[in-house]
């Protein structure tokens, strides 16, 4: 870890420690909203004590993180405008980081403040698009090109169908419980289990689902929400330390040629359909980057600078940026090619394959990074559970949550969530959460409290607008005062 600060002169050193510590703040804060709504049910239903309860969530966020791969985490990065990916080296890219960490930060603190579940994820992909639409302004370049609007509308649908898709999984569960133990105690609140029984605990079985639950979401939002910090600390390390984090220095040899293969095979789709291409993706000349007209010279580009090398280390800093710039480049080709009608199914599963091969050497992140933004979460939890807690345990419904809604919506929530990182969908933990609570109120008749739903569907509204003007603002001002 500390070697990424060799050859860094003093004040580049600072730059970059203040930057990954900004990074991390942001998840500790994610910790108070996200994280918290993993421990809500167990500790609200009294199945754990808190300390134990966030402890072990902080333990199981960290596996979750470890464990989770990284395909989230590169699904919020690829939302950048691809020149900003390219020059995130300048101080251009730096402002940028700054400026949607600073948005998605202030946004965070003020919601958890008033103790409203708000998502960090909805903030943080707001943020991005700001960054993208400042981008546009100052480039003078299209909404269309200058935004990746398929990957947008991708994480738009996962953010919109996930919470329906959690309730209605929830409010299934709740209606099976129902249906098959009428009369159990699971359909009891703590209150009514203390006041009617004289027992602080839940039922066994209760109690036993509701921890397992508890810990499921844990493990699960570290494998969706976790891997987003990941997703900026490399951003920020990239921009600081090139030389170091480019590329993956530790790829191995077969990966590097599965690289090369991968740039050669795009090369030869280009040319087998340069017709059709070509005519969907003129040529614009000029200074423009990634354009799929510059397949061919951007594949044999990338092959100079790999050369023989069987690892990158042995490359120069030059070199390395080079080959990381060549497969930003061909990537984005190969999707854009992938959406050209006519272009043959087996050309279009080669693609896919050939996406993959391009970018397993720029989307990796070290274990040390990894490690620390699990920390940062775990962390939050610790410090800022209470106000989300006693949110979703009593003022969401009517009446308190009973044991079996707990079960449900927590249950619920923990695959919800865990299906959408299989799948590398960002998705909201706090919003999954908030309406599988929501939907086993409606099937337990217990009403939902009007007011509390209206804020909370009035801050998800307000959310992405704000976090995105906040940061196009910043980053707008950060450019033209700096750059």
């Amino acid at each position: 870890m500390l070697e990424l600060l060799s050859g860094l002169d003093t004040a580049l050193a600072v730059t970059l420690v203040l930057s990954v510590t900004f990074v991390l703040a942001f998840e500790f804060i994610n910790g108070f909203h996200d994280t918290a709504n993993a421990v809500a049910t167990v500790i609200y239903t009294q199945s754990m004590k808190p300390q134990t309860a966030v402890i072990l969530s902080g333990c199981f966020n960290f596996l979750g993180v470890f464990f989770g791969g990284l395909a989230v985490a590169y699904a919020i990065v690829n939302l950048l405008p691809t020149d900003l990916l390219l020059n995130i080296n300048s101080t251009q890219g730096m402002v940028m980081v700054f400026a949607l960490l600073t948005s998605a930060i202030i946004w965070n603190l003020g919601t958890w403040y008033f103790g409203i579940p708000t998502s960090s994820s909805h903030t943080l992909i707001g943020a991005i698009l700001g960054v993208g639409i400042g981008n546009v302004m100052i480039t003078g370049e299209s909404l269309s090109s200058g935004i990746n609007w398929s990957k947008a509308i991708d994480v738009f649908l996962s953010l919109f169908l996930s919470p329906l898709f959690g309730a209605s999984l929830a409010g299934l569960m709740l209606l099976t419980l129902l249906k098959l133990r009428p009369l159990s105690n699971i359909h009891k609140s703590p209150f009514q289990r203390q006041q009617v029984e004289g027992r602080k605990h839940p039922p066994f079985w209760a109690r036993f689902m509701l921890i397992v639950s508890s810990m499921g979401m844990s493990f699960t939002h570290g494998s969706n929400d976790g891997q987003k910090g990941v997703g900026l600390v490399m951003l920020v390390l990239i921009a600081l330390a090139p030389a170091h984090f480019v590329v993956n220095l530790d790829a191995e040899p077969i990966q590097i040629e599965h690289t090369k293969i991968a740039a050669l095979q795009l090369k030869e789709i280009y040319q087998r359909n340069q017709a059709i291409i070509d005519q969907q993706y003129p040529a614009k000349g000029g200074q423009h980057k990634c354009e799929p007209s510059k397949i061919v010279d951007e594949s044999a580009e990338l092959l100079s600078a790999i050369g023989d090398a069987k690892s990158f280390v042995a490359l120069a800093s030059a070199q390395r940026w080079s080959v990381r710039t060549q497969l930003i480049c061909l990537n984005d080709g190969a999707k854009k090619i992938s959406k050209v009608p006519g272009i043959s199914d087996v050309d279009q599963k080669q693609l896919k394959g050939i996406q993959k091969d391009l970018t397993q050497t720029t989307e990796y992140a070290p274990a040390w990074v990894i490690i620390a933004v699990a920390l940062a979460i775990g962390m939050g939890t610790m410090i800022g559970w209470k106000r989300v807690v006693n949110t979703v345990g009593e003022k969401i419904g009517k009446k308190d949550m009973t044991y079996a809604q707990g079960m449900a919506a927590q249950t619920m929530s923990a695959l919800s969530i865990g299906l959408a990182s299989l799948i590398g969908a960002p998705v909201s933990t706090t919003q999954i959460l908030s309406s599988a609570v929501a939907g086993t109120m409606v099937i337990n008749r217990s009403g939902v409290q009007l007011s509390t739903i209206k804020t909370i569907l009035m801050t998800w509204v307000l959310t992405l607008p704000v976090s995105l003007c906040l940061s196009l603002g910043l980053y707008y001002a950060g450019v033209k005062l700096f750059v």
